[in-house]
């Protein structure tokens, strides 16, 4: 645990008891502050009282009352759609408003950092897409090499739940645009930005506020701090051209980055940084870009470049995106769960053919017609969920597609017709383009089910080999 300082001795209310609420709530009473804890949920509330918290309703007129800050959990929205009652009330008060984010940064460091040989570093990562797999990357890399790294923040742990830094350690968190919003304190030493398309825009009241969510990671870095920046999309390469140093990453051998994927190769100006060839978790140049990402970050950190590229090509990958689950007569069998809009989807339709498309599920604003371009490289589209109607009404004649309904019906159908037509290259992908929530509680539970299915119709003798 990382305890909170400057706030000793005062009143700090904490709105939203899940993970990283109790983190801090924990994280404050280390640091000598009284936490005073709020939550919806009666079995939050529980929990946190069990620890030996006060739990004491935010929302009563005088609840502010000699509380010097209130620290918000990442899904609770502060102005869009419309504010939290609490939050509001905060406001009127004068009380200001972080969140863990920001309890962290202002905490990290110590003095014991003094008698380190290797200051402790945090990495931090943010992007409409690719953030995850780019974080748990570079946490994987460092592993490798024996450098002491955790992981937090979207993935893995709460922030205030880490370990204090230890000689050499580097932190790499994954932040959303709820986190990078609020955070009073944000200065990574190496900060990147994968890429940016609309998301959440009801959120940040629009794709300027987004943007401003998202950019905020480089605004207050040190002088002597690096800033990466993918370049692969308009909006992203608009915010790195506003950096007066940063080091431009691209997938698609943009002539205007400093590290571009050609191919499988990672290249710096004129020189072969890697072959990303065998890095089988990694396919795609979105991949790649995050591949970029990471090699710069991980030589930002001081790792040479001939480990950090063998280090790549020994990542395991993220399950629920682009996951190899396994391999059988022919046809690979690829978890993309995490793929929950149209552009996420694009970059795993990019990467196979033919596909035997598993899509459907509760739709974002626009569906699935940005992916018109993808759908020559679909055999079949086997359609589930709320959208399906919509969604085969997009394909109409250009793709044929069944109506399914549930994800059980859809992959068996799709396993029988991959299975009997023996298409070299056959790929059966779960890549809904759409939120999982109409059947699903998370995209985790949907891609846990598509694994589960997939090795019990993959478990036959008929199959050959099968490689999880």
């Amino acid at each position: 645990m990382i305890p909170v300082k400057g706030l000793n001795g005062q009143k700090i209310a904490v709105l939203g008891l899940g993970r990283s609420g109790l983190a801090a709530a924990r994280a404050l009473r280390a640091g000598g502050a009284e936490a005073v804890c709020w939550d919806d949920n009666p079995a939050a509330r529980e929990a946190a009282e069990a620890e030996g918290f006060d739990c004491a309703d935010l929302t009563r007129a005088v609840a502010f009352e000699a509380v010097a800050a209130l620290i918000v959990s990442p899904g609770i929205p502060h102005l869009y759609p419309e504010p939290n009652p609490v939050m509001a009330a905060a406001l009127v008060a004068g009380v200001p408003v972080d969140n863990d984010i920001g309890l962290f940064f202002r905490s990290f460091a110590t003095a014991e950092w003094d008698n380190f040989d290797v200051t402790p570093r945090v990495v931090a990562v943010t992007g409409s897409n690719g953030k995850s797999t780019t974080a748990a990357l570079i946490h994987h890399i460092l592993q490798s090499v024996g450098r002491p790294t955790q992981l937090a923040g979207n993935i893995g742990r709460g922030v205030l739940d880490l370990e204090p830094g230890a000689d050499g350690d580097v932190v790499v968190l994954e932040l959303s645009s709820y986190q990078t919003d609020l955070a009073r304190a944000l200065t990574p030493d190496i900060a990147v930005f994968t890429n940016l398309s609309p998301d959440h825009l009801d959120r940040h009241g629009g794709l300027a506020g987004y943007i401003a969510a998202k950019q905020r990671i480089f605004a207050n870095q040190a002088a002597d701090a690096t800033a990466i920046a993918g370049i692969d999309d308009a909006d992203a390469a608009r915010i790195a051209d506003t950096l007066a140093e940063v080091i431009r990453i691209s997938g698609n051998d943009n002539a205007a980055a400093d590290i571009r994927s050609s191919g499988t190769l990672l290249i710096e100006g004129g020189e072969t940084l890697h072959d990303l060839s065998a890095a089988r978790t990694l396919p795609g140049a979105h991949n790649h870009q995050n591949a970029a990402a990471a090699f710069a970050a991980c030589r930002a950190a001081g790792i040479a470049g001939d480990v950090i590229g063998q280090a790549i090509d020994s990542f395991p990958g993220l399950a629920h995106r682009q996951e190899l689950v396994a391999e059988c007569g022919g046809v690979r069998y690829v978890n993309d769960s995490k793929a929950t809009n149209a552009d996420a989807t694009e970059r795993a339709l990019g990467c196979y053919a033919p596909i035997y498309w598993v899509a459907g599920g509760r739709a974002k604003e626009g569906g699935i017609a940005p992916l018109k371009p993808y759908f020559p490289r679909i055999r079949h589209a086997f359609l589930i969920g709320e959208s399906a109607t919509s969604f085969g009404d997009t394909l109409g004649d250009a793709v044929p597609h069944t109506s399914c309904g549930t994800l059980d019906k859809a992959v068996s159908a799709a396993h029988a017709m991959a299975t009997s037509e023996h298409l070299d290259g056959a790929t059966l992908l779960l890549s809904p383009a759409a939120a999982s929530w109409d059947q699903f509680d998370s995209f985790e539970q949907r891609g846990d089910r598509f694994r589960s299915q997939v090795l019990q119709l993959t478990s036959g003798a008929e199959c050959g080999e099968v490689r999880p």
